[in-house]
């Protein structure tokens, strides 16, 4: 299953936002001086790009994290104008890193949170860089795990590494709870330019939310729902009307994401060999003011069958997630294996081949890239000497980023037996249900076949 968003208006006028800057100012982040510079480059760069009435704020994150602009004495958040811009650049300009001052996470995104809580922008967005491995989350006010907790639904939030010692894990773990992507940079020099696509790609943002609307038939239920691309993130789910559960997606442009279904249900004295609905899924848009335009509501449909060879059969998209967990699964290994030096080389360059060979089956080229820079010569399936432990997490994070097939299926011919009006809801006669109009079973609470010879 996959997702586009239609754009409302012109390109640009998507809904309000409200956005917090993130800087780590620990203590790391002096050695090399560059990096801080490059910090403050970066987001001063961000701060100009926000348009008139954008509420905004720059925070500075250490142990403690504390407001740099508008400035501690002022409640809530800047609103974007020359004065206001150009007052925040200026204090950015003036950041220093603590000499004293470690990396606690949590308690830089419980600020975001606090600020961000009450606006009423739709799309609240937090851009995090951190040069450091989050070393005193076990002292901090808040840890980690309780500010993602007091944080998830709240905003959606980037995560950036620079520098020679952050770690992907830790912004992997904090982009797949607040539904943000994770980035870094190989040089300090290139954050300017990441930061200011990454602005520019935010405020082309048109829907702040989109929520998947599973119904199951009687009999079927929900195991789980999760996205795929361009990076896997589970969905939890929340109440919808009738027997529908939501599963909410969050911050969408023009782009493509690709879901991850599945369900369970009992063949026992179902049909073989024909088509059988077990759910019925739609796009629904809560209201924020611009007309949205949505797909159909669809039939999810099973064959049920004795035979193990059609048993057995994938589906191209859930066997190319398969490949991408093993290609992963492959780099975590060989990261193991290398960080045991001599005695874990053979088992880091056979790893290495592995995923190799996964990602060339899969055709990423950004994956192989990743691959191919920890390679000693190209085809040999061993690992260079003198790589540093930072070369690792950036292939971490590539194996972490998946994409859609190259050149995708086309969509099958239109059904000459199926009249003009399909794309009309049903409703059930049984109990009112409205879904699909090539529904074959009521997805409301009476479940009777509504399409169908028996219907």
């Amino acid at each position: 299953m996959c997702a586009a968003a239609a754009v409302p208006g012109s390109p640009g006028d998507g809904p309000a936002l409200a956005e917090v800057l993130i800087v780590d100012t620990s203590r790391s982040m002096l050695f090399p001086p560059a990096k801080l510079h490059a910090a403050k480059d970066a987001t001063a760069a961000a701060v100009r790009l926000l348009p008139e009435g954008t509420a905004f704020a720059v925070l500075s994150g250490h142990f403690h994290a504390a407001v740099v602009h508008p400035g501690p004495d002022q409640p809530g958040l800047a609103v974007a104008g020359p004065g206001e811009r150009a007052a925040a650049v200026r204090a950015v300009r003036l950041l220093d890193a603590d000499a004293d001052g470690g990396t606690a996470i949590g308690t830089w995104l419980d600020l975001a949170r606090r600020l961000l809580k009450d606006h009423p922008a739709p799309v609240k967005h937090v851009l995090l860089l951190t040069d450091g491995r989050n070393e005193h989350d076990h002292r901090a006010a808040m840890t980690l795990e309780t500010a993602l907790d007091a944080c998830e639904g709240r905003f959606v939030c980037d995560a950036w590494g620079i520098g020679d010692d952050w770690d992907a894990e830790l912004l992997l773990r904090i982009t797949r709870r607040l539904h943000g992507r994770a980035g870094a940079v190989r040089e300090e020099s290139e954050l300017t330019t990441s930061y200011e696509e990454l602005v520019t790609a935010l405020l082309g943002t048109a829907v702040p939310e989109l929520r998947i609307r599973l119904t199951p038939t009687p009999g079927t239920v929900i195991r789980r729902v999760k996205q795929v691309v361009p990076g896997e993130q589970e969905l939890l789910p929340a109440e919808g009307p009738g027997r529908g559960t939501e599963y909410i997606t969050r911050a969408w442009g023009e782009e493509v994401r690709h879901f991850q279904v599945v369900l369970a249900a009992d063949p026992t004295g179902r049909e073989r060999g024909e088509d059988l609905q077990l759910a019925a899924v739609e796009v629904v848009v809560p209201d924020f003011g611009h007309p949205v335009r949505l797909p159909r509501p669809r039939p999810v449909l099973v064959r049920w069958t004795d035979n193990p060879l059609d048993a057995s059969r994938r589906h191209p998209g859930v066997h190319r997630q398969q490949l991408y967990h093993r290609a992963s699964a492959a780099v975590a290994r060989a990261y193991r294996a290398w960080l045991r030096g001599s005695d874990g080389r053979a088992v880091a360059d056979r790893e290495l081949a592995r995923a190799l060979h996964l990602a060339a089956d899969l055709g990423d080229p950004q994956l192989l890239d990743a691959l191919r820079r920890i390679e000693d010569t190209p085809g040999g399936g061993r690992i260079r000497t003198g790589l540093k432990d930072v070369d690792w997490q950036h292939l971490i994070l590539s194996s972490a980023m998946t994409t859609p097939p190259r050149h995708p299926a086309a969509e099958p011919p239109p059904d000459p037996g199926v009249p003009p009006d399909a794309d009309v809801l049903l409703e059930c006669p049984g109990c009112g249900w409205l879904g699909p109009a090539d529904s074959v079973y009521c997805g409301g609470e009476c479940g009777r076949r509504l399409n169908g010879p028996s219907a």
